[in-house]
């Protein structure tokens, strides 16, 4: 089908020429004698007038329909400055109905107040809205520039098997049952792992791929059961090699899609301080108020709730927010109070006022002066400053109060959204326990290596282990995962029996992955950078669902060709199996 130009490139300069375009109509205005339509193709939007001698042919025409319109491009004698192509339009001299269509089922427009399930469910629809294109093509936009990239510094694009051994280790497995080998299954990759480490081993060096994932994990707004990992893995680097690549990359992104420029190297903090200093492995920087700890200052306390805490151990930290105090009343705080009891268990949120010089609040009577004092002096407190206090066990400390410096970070109006701050978590724990299974397991997957330091520690100190993985984080995001994988034979066996697996029970996960470190194992790194969440943050959204074309809800459905579904009784009995 001719066109000669597309809808929203149409500028000033095209004035007096005779172009011809396609597309949806957008809008239709009827003026009695004049027809305007707003004609929508995936560039954008371009006004169409027909006058006395052509609206009668359009008007029959409603929203949705398809034209192909021929005419000439004129200056408008109002233009429309919210649009790209505000300045002109087109006056209309031949016009074709391609195709007609029935009254949509949702509004297809930026500002569309249709329910997302219904738009979900006639998501072809939905992705007509310039806004979803648009992150579709910003999208593509990162792929691209991704493969540009990593072609440029030597990486050489590899797929990986989809239908893989089940290795299960972390999230469960998406199974596929075997046709031929019934009663035996094959697994949807959850990454790649296994593969490109093995690629490694087969002396490929650098590696990558956009790759699908998959992970029947516990649902939450954030994820999606299938998602796509931009997958790199390199030989005979550290993690100064993995970061400088890295950031590389995500320069080239930031500047090829939204025009930023991201500082020339992004910011390290071991795990241990970023959870002492904000709360949580994934902080948002654009704003301060960092977590204080304030137990030193109640060493000889006699306050008793301080005091039962540090005998056991505890710790009192605290969250300071300037010229606050006057907008949060006893209820804004007991909201404060039920967040960190309910979805942090912290026994108790205590607060501080400085009021005309006086501390005042929940806690400020049963504090000596001297206490008060200390406080004073060690916060810097001003008038109207608000203090957020919580005393309790570390973890529970750090992560109420990081999740309410989150909180009050967006209340409060102080976080920059025009800034991109990125920040590099190392030193991430080896290991964590599991009480489920009574026993420590891999914190990040069993092939990451431990710091050299710790090896000494893995069975004697477990708990203290630290590990050579690392996340990206960019404004409160983890924006992807990796490690310097373990390379060497006998440390891999170790770090194996330290998390409970045998030699016979590893040897039956990972058998061929295992006989592949007898054969000369590079040293070697990676990451995996999701996707979706870049794309996210990219397009100013917090909705996953927005940057991905075919979403299923936050119960794993996909409304629109309404999977999963039953299958035929003859399928199963092919493979074997039946329904209990």
């Amino acid at each position: 089908m001719e066109r000669t130009h597309e809808n929203g490139t149409l500028r000033k300069e095209n004035a007096g020429q005779t172009v011809t375009v396609v597309g949806w109509v957008n809008k239709r205005r009827n003026l009695g004698s004049l027809v305007f339509i707003d004609l929508r193709d995936r560039s954008g939007i371009v006004q169409i007038t027909f006058d006395e001698t052509m609206a009668s042919q359009v008007q029959e025409v409603r929203n949705e329909y398809i034209l192909q319109v021929t005419g000439t491009v004129q200056m408008r004698s109002n233009p429309n400055p919210n649009m790209a192509t505000g300045e002109i339009e087109i006056l209309a001299q031949k016009v074709t109905i391609v195709n007609r269509a029935e009254t949509a089922p949702i509004v297809i427009a930026d500002d569309s107040d249709t329910g997302e399930d219904t738009r979900l469910k006639y998501r072809y629809l939905d992705l007509r809205r310039p806004v979803l294109q648009k992150n579709m093509i910003l999208r593509h936009k990162i792929c691209m520039i991704a493969r540009q990239v990593l072609d440029e510094k030597g990486f050489i694009e590899i797929e990986t098997p989809i239908l893989a051994r089940s290795t299960p280790e972390g999230a469960r497995d998406y199974l596929v049952p075997s046709r031929i080998y019934n009663g035996k299954f094959w697994a949807l990759p959850q990454s790649p792992q296994i593969y490109k480490q093995l690629l490694m081993i087969a002396g490929m060096e650098k590696y990558f791929q956009i790759a699908r994932c998959f992970r029947d994990e516990d649902l939450r707004a954030d994820r999606q059961p299938e998602f796509t990992q931009i997958d790199i893995e390199m030989s005979f680097g550290d993690e100064n090699t993995v970061f400088g690549v890295v950031e590389d990359l995500m320069k080239a992104i930031f500047k090829g899609t939204v025009g930023y420029d991201l500082e020339d190297h992004f910011v390290r903090m071991p795990w241990e301080e970023c959870m002492r200093r904000y709360g949580t492995d994934k902080p948002d920087l654009r704003f301060g108020n960092e977590i204080i700890d304030l137990s030193g200052l109640f060493a000889d306390t006699e306050f008793q709730v301080f005091r039962s805490v540090l005998d056991a151990k505890g710790i009192i930290g605290c969250v300071k927010f300037s010229n606050a105090a006057d907008q949060y009343s006893r209820k804004g705080l007991d909201k404060l109070q039920d967040f960190v009891k309910h979805g942090f268990k912290a026994k108790a949120l205590a607060y501080l006022k400085m009021e005309n010089g006086t501390l005042t609040g929940s806690i400020a009577k049963p504090l000596s002066d001297a206490e008060k004092a200390a406080v004073c002096d060690k916060l810097q407190l001003q008038d109207n400053d608000l203090v957020l206090v919580i005393a309790d066990t570390p973890r529970i400390v750090q992560s109420a109060l990081g999740a309410l410096r989150v909180r009050l970070g967006h209340e409060l109006n102080l976080i920059d959204e025009s800034v991109y701050k990125f920040l590099w978590v190392t030193d991430f724990p080896m290991f964590e326990y599991s009480e489920e299974e009574n026993r420590w397991v891999a914190a990040h997957h069993p092939f990451t290596a431990p710091k050299e330091e710790d090896v000494d520690k893995l069975f004697s100190d477990p708990e203290h282990v630290s590990s050579r993985a690392y996340d990206l984080v960019l404004n409160g995001y983890e924006l992807l995962s990796g490690s310097i994988r373990i390379h060497d034979q006998e440390l891999q066996e170790k770090v194996f029996e330290a998390i409970g697996l045998t030699m016979e029970k590893a040897r039956e996960r990972f058998g061929f992955f295992l006989d592949a470190f007898r054969y000369g194992t590079p040293p070697h790194g990676g990451v995996g950078i999701g996707l979706e969440r870049l794309t996210m943050v990219l397009a100013g959204t917090d909705n996953i669902r927005d940057v991905v074309a075919f979403p299923t809800t936050n119960s794993s459905l996909d409304l629109m060709s309404e999977s999963p579904n039953v299958v035929d009784q003859a399928q199963l009995d092919i493979l074997g199996i039946s329904i209990k």
